[in-house]
């Protein structure tokens, strides 16, 4: 009988005493929906990101949707976006029935390239929804100037970046919405949630008032003039949410000791070039280890290698499934090889996510790199990793 191995997991929350001992608080209070929990972990989130609102939800989708009602874009409204992410917060667009416009990402980041987002403004634009990219922050300067020329709402999907800095200040500050999500593999994980940042008062409180209906709008006049989405954060999830953002320096300073070790056991690939930060760029905390497989290598053989990893106990996935390859997307009328998203193909096809939480040890990550050599030995492309 063959020993049973312990797969090393793509993410692993970092749980410690102080979350369970917010969830055991909860479960002995009198409220499990949303309440007081979620109120202290809303306005413990807009102290520390130094904005003046924060609504929580349920998922980064439900999020983005309800931002996109409170900002009266829905049908006949477009929203220029890119394909490739992990948390793909554009699903919210075709939710409300806006449209998605798909521009490509700069080579270097795999963010919203400014010069692509502009040309694709037209007349029916209304939006911008640019991510910070595992972890690495969007051009927010240029994507700004676009914005505030065409009086265009600018949306930042912070899902996969907490704790980055961008020009001295954290990822959540540029945008005029900023979305979070919680789930994993974040950082700070609570299981199911977001949060909805922004500096206007309308913004959060029509995001709120749709998130659900309390007991208190009951003998409101309008309760019944718009329909609430059901979307609001429970009191659980809110309870262990609040313990991580008290950890958050601490959680962000673990995962950058294992990044190093990553960091460190990659140099040993033939012409490997460390991770990218842009020149206004002050700081990255990445969502997962990605790597970029080389020119020689096709989709079909980084989808071997995942099979290969998994096979030696070692859960690895493709960064993302662009949108234009998404049935849904598809038949909206995007296309694969058209030549509009060169870099979203290119990058998309040869992405990979690695296992990256604080429970790795140095000679788990030397093993999943050694095991990443072998695999990419395997597949008769050799190790041109960039």
């Amino acid at each position: 009988m063959e020993e049973e191995v312990d797969l090393i997991t793509l993410s692993d929350p970092d749980i410690t005493p102080a979350e369970l001992e917010n969830v055991v608080m909860t479960l002995r209070s009198t409220q499990l929906s949303s309440g007081v929990m979620v109120e202290s972990f809303e306005q413990a989130f807009a102290i520390w990101l130094g904005r003046p609102h924060a609504v929580a939800l349920n998922s980064g989708i439900q999020g983005m949707a309800l931002t996109l009602k409170a900002l009266d874009i829905g049908p006949g409204d477009e929203v220029i976006t890119t394909g490739y992410a992990w948390h793909q917060i554009a699903h919210g667009i075709s939710l409300v029935g806006a449209t998605p416009v798909l521009a490509d990402i700069d080579y270097w980041s795999g963010c919203l390239e400014p010069t692509q987002a502009a040309s694709k403004i037209g007349p029916r634009t209304r939006a911008i929804l640019a991510s910070n990219v595992n972890g690495h922050p969007a051009n927010w300067q240029a994507l700004r100037a676009l914005a505030d020329q065409h009086n265009l709402v600018l949306i930042e999907d912070s899902t996969e970046a907490i704790g980055s800095r961008y020009q001295g200040q954290m990822v959540g500050s540029f945008g005029d919405v900023a979305i979070f999500d919680f789930s994993q593999p974040s950082a700070l994980c609570c299981g199911q949630g977001a949060m909805v940042v922004t500096n206007s008062p309308k913004v959060a409180s029509e995001v709120a008032y749709l998130r659900e209906r309390k007991v208190s709008d009951r003998a409101s006049v309008s309760v019944g003039s718009r329909v609430p989405w059901g979307a609001t954060m429970g009191e659980l999830d809110a309870a262990v949410g609040l313990a991580q953002l008290q950890r958050i320096d601490e959680i962000l300073a673990k995962r950058k000791k294992v990044e190093a070790w990553y960091t460190a056991e990659m140099q040993s690939f033939e012409g490997i070039k460390p991770p990218y930060l842009a020149d206004d760029v002050d700081e990255v905390h990445w969502m997962v280890y990605k790597i970029h497989l080389g020119k020689r290598f096709t989709a079909s053989a980084r989808n071997q290698i995942i099979e290969d990893m998994d096979s030696n106990a070692v859960e690895t996935a493709a960064y993302c499934l662009p949108l234009n390859q998404q049935f849904h997307y598809q038949a909206m009328g995007h296309k694969r090889g058209n030549g509009q998203l060169p870099n979203t193909e290119r990058i998309g096809d040869r992405s990979l996510a690695l296992p990256f939480h604080v429970h790795l040890d140095e000679d788990e990550v030397h093993f999943i790199v050694k095991t990443l050599k072998d695999a990419s030995v395997n597949v008769g492309a050799g190790a041109a990793i960039y």
